[in-house]
């Protein structure tokens, strides 16, 4: 069996046919990858590279197969994976604040914790109040309906 690259894709090749991979395809691109780095004669690091990672993501994704097969080589999300700024502890004191002065505004918050060693902005703050509704009262006054005649 012979392993081809061409035209954005990896072609198996052998006396029974052909199967090709395309380079769309995220999961089997890996997959090929790691065939290609176990059983070929080239080394992993030339095998990575050709598939655009490096030695290091080679040998991750290697674990990754053989802890838990195809389904552990899918890509993850991306970016940070919950409120990193709005923790547990921030989200009280926010709420703390709040209760001790209703009157006080997002930005005056925000302020107080950030001079208490609290990394937090004031949009944040301003989200806190919001979720827990917090938000001042409005101004309107609700009076006696008036009668109709």
């Amino acid at each position: 069996m012979t392993i081809e690259h061409r035209d954005k894709a990896v072609v198996f090749a052998g006396p029974g046919g052909t199967f090709t991979i395309s380079e769309s395809d995220e999961l089997g691109q890996k997959l090929c990858m790691l065939i290609e780095g176990e059983c070929g004669d080239e080394s992993c690091e030339e095998v990575a590279g050709r598939y655009g990672y490096g030695k290091a993501r080679y040998f991750q994704l290697r674990a990754a197969f053989e802890a838990g097969g195809t389904a552990r080589l899918a890509s993850g999300k991306r970016g940070p994976k919950g409120c990193y700024r709005r923790t547990g502890e921030v989200t009280r004191q926010i709420i703390r604040c709040r209760f001790l002065d209703p009157k006080a505004s997002p930005e005056v918050i925000g302020q107080k914790l950030r001079q208490d060693g609290w990394p937090i902005g004031d949009r944040s703050v301003t989200r806190v109040i919001t979720e827990y509704g917090l938000q001042k009262k409005s101004s309107i006054h609700a009076g006696p309906t008036p009668r109709r005649k």
